[in-house]
């Protein structure tokens, strides 16, 4: 069986304030591309479909057509819930979803339905796992644990630990495969040993949330989602497929696609990744002059850029507007370094101007421009009065 796995596609996530729903949209696109391309026929979605727990009408446009392309005539869909998504809410159109072949496991871990007439469907399921066949009577096992949410824990009354509540739950959806069949375990959650980027929420991804390596079921292929750099964890077939788009700036210059293989009774076959051309390149510049600076970002005007600038003075008003022109500039971090600093000396009986122009020297190694004192001692004196 043909398998696409990919995830965290983060819908309706912004970078700094700039809308990227178009850029996904491609990105989606590209993938219902690849699937027709590669003859996929079962597309894996390790969870975090969307960027909140309640996201705008139309990023769930966007989900819900894209979705179903994905689906197109023949092929199945197994989705399941992200730390970002709302699994409840996810999983509302499951009734619906299910009949064009897109399976939804939210927070509950349900038996699929197993009454679809789909090329690909499941033919058999239990709590938290799923056997899909497809026409030619290849089957697979699909182990599926969504995001551990606090919920969950609340539900079960546990005093375990957590890597011992994982192991529970994972062994509970290993039980199913009773046919020892070509298996997957797709779950979305963060194994220890895993690279971050700046883009996910630190507070999901504690030490104490860390699932251990040797947790995680022997399977063919271990479908990952929750880590936004595409990465192997060292073990086997064992895989993040990495984000949607770039979010976040240390993520530049690295790609961006999902991981296709085929599911065999000899295990995992053809495994590679195809990688994505949609969505802008997130690139960081450096500069010593405005001048410098607004050169490079004609350079990459069609990239978000985060732009670092060394100075040794602060940017005028009119340096500033200049800069803010380029609508690629998302980010800018201006660094201004003295040349010198300033000795120690008593500065009883200087005026409020003398005392300004004496800091301004000790940080920028020169004096201070006339317009920026005067603006200075108008300001202090409405705070005075």
């Amino acid at each position: 069986m043909k398998i696409l796995h990919t995830s965290d596609w983060h819908i309706g996530k912004r970078l700094m304030g700039r809308e990227r729903l178009s850029e996904q949209a491609a990105a989606l696109d590209e993938i219902v591309g690849i699937c027709e391309a590669e003859g996929v026929e079962l597309v894996l979605v390790a969870g975090d479909v969307f960027d909140t727990y309640l996201p705008g009408a139309e990023a769930e446009e966007l989900f819900f057509s894209e979705i179903r392309k994905m689906a197109g005539e023949k092929r199945a869909v197994l989705l399941i819930s992200g730390n970002h998504d709302d699994g409840v809410r996810l999983s509302a159109s499951a009734p619906l979803s299910e009949e064009l072949g897109i399976y939804i496991v939210g927070n509950s871990r349900k038996p699929l339905p197993l009454h679809s007439s789909r090329p690909v469907r499941p033919v058999s399921s239990g709590a938290g796992w799923a056997v899909f066949e497809n026409e030619r009577g290849e089957r697979a096992f699909v182990n599926t644990l969504p995001y551990p949410n606090e919920a969950r824990f609340k539900e079960e009354k546990s005093d375990l630990p957590f890597a011992e509540r994982m192991k529970k739950w994972i062994d509970e959806g290993e039980a199913g495969n009773a046919e020892h069949l070509p298996s997957v375990f797709l779950s979305h959650i963060f194994v220890a040993g895993g690279v971050t980027s700046e883009s996910e929420r630190e507070i999901d991804l504690g030490g104490a949330r860390a699932v251990p390596p040797d947790v995680l079921p022997p399977s063919d292929y271990i479908a990952l989602g929750h880590l936004h750099k595409r990465q192997h964890m060292g073990r086997g077939n064992c895989w993040y497929s990495g984000s949607l788009l770039r979010y976040s700036f240390d993520e530049a210059g690295g790609e961006k696609g999902v991981k296709v293989f085929d599911l065999t009774e000899r295990g995992v076959e053809n495994l590679h990744d195809v990688f994505l051309k949609s969505g802008k390149q997130l690139v960081r510049l450096e500069a010593d002059s405005p001048a410098a600076a607004e050169e490079l970002l004609d350079r990459w005007q069609d990239a978000y850029a985060e732009l670092k600038l060394h100075l040794a003075s602060p940017l005028t008003s009119a340096e500033s507007a200049s800069l803010a022109a380029h609508p690629n500039l998302v980010s800018l971090i201006a660094e201004v370094s003295a040349s010198d600093s300033l000795a120690f000396e008593s500065r009883k009986g200087l005026s409020d101007a003398e005392l300004f122009s004496e800091f301004y020297r000790s940080q920028y190694g020169g004096e201070p421009p006339e317009e920026l004192k005067t603006l200075f001692l108008s300001v202090l004196r409405e705070t005075e009065g």
